[in-house]
């Protein structure tokens, strides 16, 4: 009997870690649909065709520096408007939707124009917000029926600007948040908004135990009539953290605007303000388009059954969509040992977090942290994150938790980026130990450009009166 030799079967090779999918990269309900990782380990950014290595560009331009992508501010807003009026259409809604940018939360003009040339209307919280929009429309950079919302205090400046715009035709409407505005604004000729203080509280960052802006719901039902009333508004918070914290001031708002309009027909349109989250920590979040659906069917059920028209809808999401559009880079220049806690190592940085992302140190704010390069590596260690001014509460810890970066290596740069940080960090940034805040790049149709250049002592010496006369 001859006897044959079985060939032994060849072992499938062993796939390597999926780096993208470890890094919590490409995808969607992360907003991190637009990042990846080269085999090399270096992290990009893709738009339509063009790949923007992050690697490459920081080497070039440097660190620290925070890099803006217009067509995700683009992208996200058609997006939004798609999904409200997708679903009026479907549910039979026979209101108009609206998205107004609150400039407060960017008012950088990169963000700006690409927002207004996508149809974004306008908010607008102070004189100097108001300023800037005056200036666009001098400039005939907007077209005529983009309207402006005021909030915010109105001083005699203020009120001042919003009636001078208005008798050059900007549709612009103050919005009353207290009794002096309202006593200021009652002789006032164009449009009107109300804000309602409500009683319902969010899961938020933001303390609302007691809010100084708005009318009770009784105050708002006792109202004269007014005929240039038009819209009633409400603000409930800052990255709300919960669906039900997004449906419920809906829910409550719609039941007073049922009642506002018997006393004031003219009132047509429901502004249900900002707070819409973004999920910082890359773990479930409510999304845009289900709440979307929610909020029209909400509205319809609620108009039908009260036999009342659908009204007009106005969302101010500005962190939603603005957070993505911006990344900040930095460098590892240093490592200290820590003996006893989560993280293993002090990584210094060439940047301050309590001068370029604040929030890290105002409210403790969770950021994605990712390699910039060396992505690809199991040489990983659970570290702290230090900033380069002389405060010991310049730092990022994840809470307590620890950041995940690779192993320092002898010789070579590591870079990293903090995801999400284009609402509110620049409006925000100090200038703590006099340290400069990063340069901004625009990154657009495959081309770099620089906003803003680092700041020199020079230059950052000025801003507190070192004018080169010293005398």
């Amino acid at each position: 009997m001859v006897q044959t030799k079985l060939k032994k079967s060849k072992k499938p090779k062993k796939q390597g870690k999926n780096w993208k999918k470890f890094w919590k990269l490409g995808v969607d309900e992360f907003n991190t649909q637009y990042f990846g990782i080269t085999k090399d380990g270096e992290l990009t950014v893709r738009e339509g065709n063009y790949i923007y290595n992050l690697s490459d560009i920081v080497k070039k331009y440097g660190s620290p520096v925070e890099v803006v992508f217009p067509f995700i501010l683009e992208e996200r807003l058609e997006d939004l408007h798609d999904y409200f009026q997708a679903y009026m259409k479907i549910q039979g809604y026979r209101g108009k939707f609206f998205y107004h940018y609150p400039m407060k939360v960017n008012q950088n003009k990169e963000f700006i124009m690409p927002l207004i040339s996508e149809g974004a209307h306008m908010e607008v919280g102070s004189v100097n917000e108001l300023w800037l929009v005056k200036k666009l429309w001098e400039e005939e950079k907007f077209h005529s029926k983009l309207r402006v919302l005021c909030n915010g205090p109105k001083t005699e400046a203020y009120i001042e600007l919003i009636e001078e715009l208005r008798l050059k035709n900007l549709s612009i409407m103050p919005i009353i948040e207290d009794e002096h505005e309202l006593r200021r604004l009652v002789k006032y000729k164009g449009e009107l908004g109300i804000r309602v203080n409500l009683d319902t509280k969010a899961d938020t960052h933001w303390d609302k135990k007691v809010d100084r802006f708005g009318f009770s719901s009784k105050e708002i039902l006792e109202l004269p009539r007014m005929k240039n009333l038009k819209l009633l508004h409400y603000h409930i918070g800052s990255q709300i953290t919960t669906a039900s914290s997004v449906i419920k001031p809906i829910e409550e708002a719609m039941n007073l605007y049922i009642k506002l309009v018997k006393n004031q027909p003219s009132v047509d349109t429901l502004d249900v303000g900002g707070g819409f989250g973004v999920p910082y920590e890359k773990k479930p979040f409510y999304g845009a388009k289900k709440m979307s659906e929610k909020i029209v069917r909400l509205l319809k059920k609620k108009s039908d059954g009260a036999g009342i028209r659908h009204p007009n809808l106005v969302v101010e999401w500005g962190r939603y969509i603005v957070a993505p559009a911006q990344i900040t880079i930095y460098n590892v220049i240093a490592e200290k040992p820590i003996p006893k806690a989560n993280a293993k190592s002090w990584y210094v940085i060439d940047g301050s977090f309590m001068n370029d992302l604040l929030d890290t140190w105002a409210i403790h704010q969770k950021w994605h942290v990712v390699p910039v390069n060396n992505a690809n590596t199991n040489a990983l260690k659970s570290v702290w994150l230090a900033g380069s001014s002389c405060d010991s509460d310049d730092k990022y810890t994840a809470g307590g938790n620890y950041i995940l970066l690779p192993k320092l290596k002898d010789g070579g740069q590591q870079y990293f980026a903090v995801l999400d940080s284009g609402a509110y960090q620049d409006a925000l940034a100090s200038h703590h130990c006099l340290l400069s805040s990063p340069a901004k790049l625009i990154a657009q149709d495959g081309t770099i450009k620089i906003a803003r250049k680092r700041e020199s002592a020079e230059s950052i010496g000025k801003l507190f009166g070192w004018n080169g006369n010293h005398k």
